[in-house]
């Protein structure tokens, strides 16, 4: 007996055969304590971010030579820098770009790995060999390095840099794609869709994607936390964000001097955050991996 449905056909022998897709998105909480808290971070941070200028108490760039390293308390809850600059509102303003930046690197990579790992994954052959390649030699050149080559050319900013990361980090996003792609080209809920009529592209937009987009986000969750720490030591080096507008990497090169006065805020506020920031993605991203692995057993 042969298989004549037509494309969007019902088909209740593949529906049993097809994976949960987005649907494991909904199951993803519980994962400890460590895991909610690490959530209930980035949830404070998104909103210190987006609250800022309600929030900061001062404009995080105004001088005042005459508060230069003022003490915690009082006027100023964490201090001052050289400047007289109130730590606490250039924190609150730096969350800004120091989240803005790694978005913008991990939503383009994102896009740009998950449509070359898809089409290298799908169509296999020459198109895998071609663009696995591609990859390997993306691969092969640092990103900071990347960004630096770039800043060089285009000139300082957030925008040099942030291209050159979602370029470096295309990669590693594009060969997990593949991978996941590969097998799930293989299973049979694959071939019974085929097998009704759907189209390749039809088939990957409506079940492949969904069924790869658990682990892409995972990856990308850890991905921010990688791109945050990387746009601040661009920052740091002077090559990202510039002075006098508030980023965390930038306060803590201006930081350093006021560290021979014996004044530590300066530097170990920012450096705080972004320690804080960088981890609590890293714990949300292995904790969606662990579950998303234990979910496929």
């Amino acid at each position: 007996m042969t298989l004549t449905a037509q494309p969007g056909a019902a088909d209740p022998a593949a529906a049993l055969r097809r994976r949960p897709g987005l649907r494991r998105l909904r199951a993803l909480g519980g994962q400890g304590p460590l895991f909610t808290t690490a959530l209930l971070v980035l949830a404070a941070l998104v909103l210190v971010a987006v609250l800022a200028p309600l929030l900061a108490p001062y404009d995080p760039e105004a001088l005042d030579l005459t508060a230069s390293l003022v003490g915690t308390g009082g006027d100023h809850l964490l201090g001052t820098d050289q400047s007289g600059r109130d730590i606490l509102s250039r924190l609150l303003y730096g969350a800004r770009t120091g989240l803005l930046g790694p978005l913008l690197v991990v939503a383009v990579s994102t896009a740009l790995g998950t449509g070359l790992g898809v089409l290298a994954g799908w169509r296999g052959g020459w198109a895998d060999a071609v663009l696995s390649r591609s990859m390997d030699l993306v691969f092969a050149v640092p990103g900071l390095l990347l960004a630096i080559m770039l800043v060089a050319v285009v000139g300082s900013g957030m925008t040099a840099p942030v291209v050159a990361m979602a370029v470096a980090y295309t990669p590693y996003v594009g060969r997990l794609v593949r991978g996941i792609a590969r097998q799930e080209k293989a299973r049979p809920y694959i071939e019974s869709y085929r097998v009704q009529g759907w189209s390749g592209w039809t088939i990957c937009l409506r079940h492949l994607l969904p069924n790869i987009a658990p682990t892409v986000l995972a990856q990308s969750a850890m991905n921010f936390g990688y791109a945050l720490m990387d746009l601040a030591a661009l920052s740091f080096l002077g090559f990202g964000v510039q002075p006098p507008t508030a980023d965390w990497g930038a306060m803590i090169n201006e930081g350093q001097s006021a560290i021979q006065q014996g004044a530590m805020l300066p530097a170990l506020a920012p450096s705080f955050c972004i320690v804080l920031a960088v981890v609590a993605f890293g714990i949300v991203g292995e904790g969606l991996a662990d579950r998303i692995a234990k979910r496929e057993r």
